[in-house]
């Protein structure tokens, strides 16, 4: 089965898509893990990645197609596949098309911009041990200090509201499209994403019949 997962940033694409990829037997590909790999080996194509990240300059959508078809080229994914972080907007959609990438199942995790917000502008973490808190849902015992060191806790620059708010206004105009386009193919599943993280694991599992 190839699966593509989607959802809003916080949503838990990456965490459940590791979980279905063990359930399931399939590989989960991360499209910033591949590219990351293909600079790392030094081929034409990883070089070409790496001078348009080196420049500040996004990669464009047909240079990440040819190394996701690269990489769907082994043999690991001759069974199936879970896909994370691409594509993102129709533009890419019909880049994959068009170059017989194919998907049979799209897992949205649908998740309210409320939660989202309680997720990642509730995140500090301990510079000093990487232990990470949530103000909402897992805080430390001592507020802004951390449980295991003492140390004062911080927030990620990347985990502030207005970030938080520039990133899911970028999610609903690229790729609310994306999931819309789906729907109309009848491969959409809907997973309601405020639920607890083994309630989300368990109605993906259902939907998906494993």
């Amino acid at each position: 089965m190839r699966i593509l997962i989607v959802g809003a940033p916080g949503a838990g694409k990456g965490t459940q898509s590791k979980i279905i990829s063990e359930k399931l037997g399939i590989p989960h590909i991360s499209t910033g893990d591949i590219l990351r790999n293909e600079i790392s080996s030094g081929s034409e194509l990883g070089n070409k990645v790496k001078e348009y990240i080196e420049s500040g300059k996004l990669v464009p959508d047909e240079i990440i197609a040819d190394v996701l078809l690269s990489e769907l080229r082994k043999d690991i994914y001759r069974d199936g596949y879970i896909l994370d972080g691409f594509p993102r907007t129709i533009n890419q959609v019909k880049i994959m098309e068009e170059k017989n990438i194919l998907i049979d199942k799209v897992i949205f995790i649908d998740t309210s911009e409320e939660e989202i917000l309680r997720r990642i502008t509730g995140r500090r973490v301990c510079p000093n041990c990487g232990s990470v808190y949530n103000l909402f849902y897992n805080p430390p015992k001592v507020d802004g200090k951390c449980d295991k060191c003492g140390a004062d806790l911080v927030q990620r620059k990347d985990d502030t509201y207005e970030v938080v708010k520039s990133r899911l206004n970028t999610f609903k105009r690229d790729t609310l499209p994306v999931i819309d386009y789906y729907k109309s193919k009848g491969v959409l599943l809907r997973v309601n994403g405020d639920k607890s993280f083994d309630d989300i694991k368990n109605e993906i599992f259902s939907l998906l019949g494993v």
